[in-house]
């Protein structure tokens, strides 16, 4: 067994049951007790999932020291999906498209920050490229705290002809770039709209660029010149979010 079949943090392990994702083994804190461990102990047993309580120490050697809060379980691996999937989710959808696409994101803390943040903002998919990007690992699902079990995550072989094939469909493509002359304050977020990030330090790549239909920028009047790529995530999102509620 190794890290990638866990995964930990009790927000992550209470997502696999409410997913009903199979979890074939659950460890948890022997020293520990608290209201969030005893109720996956009640989902465990619900479930007939064997439960194993151990030392501090035994956690964190499952997890490679990983913040666990004391409670680690196997489970099938977190899937993501593929572009023929994301194809029939989008044409399925029954609401003005609402997406995230992350061009290389490598670091899976951030990836797992991001997907946290898509699921809170109601973003119906998370869309990235299979290559030179982070993957659904248990540091990404940790940091996620349960919503990478519960959005859903495309990982696409060609991320140019995803954005090109997202355009056919009508969604509105916006980038953010630093040197874009326009704030992303100034657009309207409101209808079918996928808002694309670039990887950390290199930003979009040049044939994403060229494929969004707006370049925007987050104003920063501090001294920074830049935000983490799930900050500037999360700032994207919840503007859009906020324009979309003054909508209805």
């Amino acid at each position: 067994m190794t890290t990638q079949d866990l995964v930990y943090g009790l927000h992550a392990v209470a997502a696999l049951f409410q997913q009903r994702r199979p979890v074939q083994q659950l460890w948890v804190q022997d020293s520990r007790h608290d209201a969030r461990l005893e109720e996956l102990l009640t989902q465990a047993a619900q479930h007939g999932v064997p439960v194993q309580r151990v030392s501090r120490g035994q956690l964190d050697a499952l997890t490679g020291h990983g913040r666990h809060q004391g409670a680690v379980a196997r489970a099938g691996a977190a899937r993501s999906g593929d572009e023929e999937e994301l194809k029939a989710l989008v044409t399925a959808l029954q609401t003005p498209a609402f997406l995230l696409v992350l061009d290389g994101v490598q670091d899976p803390q951030n990836l797992g920050a991001c997907l946290r943040s898509a699921n809170a903002a109601g973003v119906q998919a998370v869309i990235a490229p299979t290559d030179r990007a982070a993957d659904l690992t248990p540091v990404a699902r940790k940091a996620a705290a349960g919503a990478a079990e519960m959005t859903p995550f495309f990982q696409v072989t060609n991320l140019a002809r995803t954005l090109r094939w997202l355009k056919e469909q009508n969604i509105w493509l916006v980038g953010l770039a630093a040197e874009a002359d326009q704030s992303l304050y100034e657009l309207d977020l409101k209808g079918p709209l996928a808002l694309v990030l670039g990887a950390e330090g290199g930003g979009l790549r040049r044939l994403s660029k060229e494929h969004c239909d707006f370049l925007a920028r987050i104003p920063l009047p501090g001294t920074v010149e830049s935000l983490n790529v799930s900050v500037a995530a999360g700032v994207a999102l919840f503007e859009a979010l906020r324009q979309r509620q003054i909508r209805k």
